[in-house]
């Protein structure tokens, strides 16, 4: 069995913004299935409640969705550790290594981001793909 995809913040925010440019692809993307870890989840909280504008109610009930949709994998030194690494080797925005750590840690091949750099394989196994280009 092909290891999970990670699906990274950017894409959970256009699955939320239904009827944006980018909306149905992220669709495809989340209800497929894949990983995401907690930074992901809070980073998507600070979104929700800011940018977006939600209430709690309507930003609790988000985020109980992608939940039951995706497997989250918990913060964990291991990923801070690995992260670390991942953004000094690759010169990457603290923030998107851990991303990146965590897809690692979790086995994926693919890490669907609009952020990172489209295409760069990271550990020889890992590729950055866009789901909007």
């Amino acid at each position: 069995m092909p290891a999970a995809d990670f699906l990274d913040t950017n894409v959970l925010v256009y699955f939320a913004r239904r009827g944006t440019r980018h909306a149905e692809r992220a669709a495809e993307l989340v209800e497929a299935g894949g990983v995401i870890n907690v930074q992901v989840l809070n980073e998507f909280t600070n979104v929700a409640r800011g940018k977006m504008k939600l209430n709690w109610e309507d930003t609790s009930e988000a985020l109980y969705l992608l939940r039951s949709l995706l497997e989250v994998r918990p913060l964990s030194l291991e990923v801070h550790d690995r992260g670390l690494a991942v953004a000094e080797f690759y010169r990457l925005h603290v923030y998107d290594a851990m991303i990146v750590a965590a897809a690692l840690l979790a086995g994926c091949n693919t890490l669907w981001s609009e952020d990172m750099q489209h295409g760069q394989v990271i550990e020889g196994r890992l590729r950055i793909v866009n789901p909007f280009a």
